[in-house]
């Protein structure tokens, strides 16, 4: 399969997501036109169509110097141009990590980051919402060859003092030592610590981002690599060269990095066996040349610990010159389609599976909440209907009955109006609780103490092992969160169960906070911290830099966890009990509507007949409000997942 299917496999995801987008705010117009817009079905919504809209597919290249990451992604994606558009050269000079994506916004652009801002303390994360703090260079997309040119300065590269090199972690004398540098007064290091490309290549313009990530010596020095964005890629390309297979290098890459970022998840993670056509040999045939693949994938695959058929060997170089050849043979030979079909099937694949649960689960309750609602409001209609189609109103003595029926329905209201404030003011005191778990104050005392042990310490392991307390202290904290979730969970129980117990409330599955994800999220950065800490790489690196990065790095990263779990406790408290609101509310109008139609009746005894044709009448937009939500539903493609996320 060639790069056109995955173009077309990536547009057609690109259709399902506008789609999906639409299909949302269709769901949110229903929600206005019924009045049904509460607070947080709106918080809820924005949120979610947030994310769609903001949503790409991620794939990250990683692999040690020299195995043709650079060349890959150009043979891949941008052929096209005629060009070899990234600069491929090998060697210390491709140290920086690349990102590759469209930023409408923005337009076309690079953006690099001084190496010198390693020295300070603020992530990437953080560096990139500061744009004065990137050199730019503007890109013309119609001119391939101006961009080429631009893309040279990121291999720029300079000589400093060793001194700084070494403040900077690019200088380690163990290393030196064994390519014989001993003690040099100048290091040339890279110009630039990041850089951001964004371009309006129509396979970025729908989603497509590409991380080119440099090495194991910047992969060991930057945290943020290893512990943000290899972790958050749909697809890791790890490369390594036919010709060497599994070098110690690429080992360590593989099992310090690769795998912490997978965890224990092998989907979304690809092997590319490069150079395939430095085996090329014409006098061995190629018979020889299969054997000699299939002996290289099968060593390799023994060493990683992979099925082979996770391992994609092909000629980047020969793929891109063939495409811009327009050699098909030449392609064919490169084998670069068996990579290109695993991106296109799998990985959109998958990508689309996870996207759509991920829907279900947030819109799946307002969903479910919509549809009780609606199928209710037309039942109770109905019923009814009925009821009075069988009366006989000409009788005041069974008017009267009726009457103070209903009245006394009216009175259970009143009482159950008042028991829901009750217990919502329970409720209320029992959620701020819970969101004060997650507080700022609470996080950055946590942080404050951790910080001011770790500038205390005079050595790499004294360092260590105040990172190791501030894991320790981060998880004792989240589970006085973890016990508050769950009193708050019992309360809510209890409140709806006495509402269907007592008052006969239609019984609702209330939908509970869950905080599983946030120590799960917070255990794998504590995991990922911990290998890192302790690794060879951080010991033999400048202290100041490597471990100030790692705790800069983990400490943005669980901020970032436990805001959103703040965030998301707020969203949940204020629809935790909205459901029973929603109950009360429309019981509200029901037994209004009912005394207005039963004082019509008593007072004008000669047009029951037209009363209970308004009554028919008012069926039809009942019915109508349901069809409408059903080819919502549908046209959201999620049934599926939504009745699985509400019927665990």
């Amino acid at each position: 399969m060639r790069n056109l299917e995955f173009k077309e496999k990536m547009h057609e995801y690109s259709i399902w997501r506008a789609n999906l987008i639409q299909a949302v705010e269709m769901y949110q117009q229903w929600l206005v036109r019924y009045g049904m817009d509460e607070g947080y079905r709106t918080n809820t919504l924005l949120n979610i169509l947030s994310s769609l809209k903001n949503d790409r597919i991620t794939l990250a290249f990683v692999a040690e110097f020299s195995r043709g990451k650079t060349e890959l992604i150009n043979a891949m994606f941008f052929a096209e141009s005629g060009v070899r558009l990234l600069p491929s050269s090998p060697g210390r000079t491709t140290m920086s990590p690349t990102e590759i994506f469209y930023d409408e916004q923005g337009g076309n652009y690079i953006r690099l980051l001084n190496i010198e801002s390693r020295l300070e303390d603020i992530s990437l994360a953080e560096f990139k919402n500061i744009p004065e703090r990137w050199t730019q260079l503007d890109l013309d997309f119609n001119s391939p060859t101006q961009m080429q040119a631009a893309f040279k300065e990121l291999i720029a590269s300079k000589k400093v003092d060793r001194e700084l090199a070494d403040r900077l972690g690019l200088w380690n004398e163990r290393e030196a030592a064994t390519q014989g540098e001993l003690n040099p007064d100048k290091v040339e290091i890279p110009c630039w610590r990041h850089a951001l490309i964004s371009f309006s290549h129509p396979l970025l313009k729908e989603g497509l981002a590409i991380i080119d990530t440099p090495g194991l010596n910047a992969l060991g020095t930057e945290p943020e690599l290893t512990l943000n964005m290899l972790p958050s890629a749909q697809a890791i390309i790890f490369m390594l060269a036919a010709d060497t297979g599994v070098t110690k290098s690429d080992l360590e890459i593989w099992l310090n990095h690769i795998n912490r970022a997978r965890s224990s998840r092998k989907q979304g993670l690809a092997v590319v066996m490069n150079k395939i056509d430095a085996m090329w040999d014409d006098l061995g045939g190629n018979a020889d040349y299969d054997r000699s693949i299939k002996s290289q994938i099968k060593a390799s695959a023994t060493i990683l610990k992979i099925d082979e058929d996770s391992i994609f060997p092909l000629s980047a170089k020969q793929a891109l010159l063939a495409k811009i050849k327009g050699d098909e043979e030449l392609l064919e030979r490169s084998r670069i389609s068996n990579l290109e079909n695993y991106l296109a099937n799998d990985i959109l694949k998958d990508k689309r599976s996870i996207m759509a649960s991920i829907v279900a689960r947030d819109i799946g309750g307002l969903v479910s909440e919509s549809i009780n609602a609606s199928n209710m409001a037309l039942s109770h209609a109905t019923e009814q209907l009925e009821e009075f189609r069988k009366v006989d109103f000409h009788n005041q003595d069974m008017t009267g009955k009726l009457m103070a029926e209903t009245r006394d329905r009216q009175n259970v209201y009143m009482a159950n109006v008042e028991n829901f404030q009750s217990s919502r003011r329970v409720f209320i005191v029992q959620a701020k609780m819970l969101i004060n778990s997650f507080s700022e104050e609470k996080i950055n005392e946590v942080i404050g103490v951790a910080k001011h042990d770790i500038s205390k310490s005079l050595t790499t392991i004294g360092m260590k092992q105040n990172i190791r307390k501030l894991f320790d202290d981060l998880r004792d904290m989240l589970q006085d969160s973890v016990d508050i979730t769950n009193e708050t969970r019992r309360l809510v129980k209890a409140i709806h169960k006495k509402f269907k117990d007592e008052y006969g409330f239609k019984e609702i599955e209330p939908k509970l906070f869950d905080i599983k994800k946030y120590q799960l999220e917070l255990e794998e950065v504590f995991e990922e911290g911990e290998v890192f800490r302790t690794s060879a790489r951080v010991t033999m690196t400048q202290q100041g830099v490597v471990v100030d990065k790692l705790y800069s790095t983990l400490v943005a990263k669980a901020k970032g966890i436990l805001k959103q779990a703040y965030a998301d406790a707020i969203a949940w408290s204020n629809g935790a009990l909205s459901p029973l609101a929603r109950q009360i509310k429309d019981h509200k109008k029901q037994i209004e509507g009912r005394l207005q139609m039963l004082r019509k009746i008593n007072e004008s005894k000669g047009t029951v007949a037209e009363n209970i044709a308004a009554l028919e009448a008012e069926l039809a937009p009942l019915k109508r409000q349901r069809e409408e939500l059903a080819i919502i539903i549908k046209s959201m493609q999620l049934e599926t997942q939504i009745v699985a996320e509400n019927n665990p």
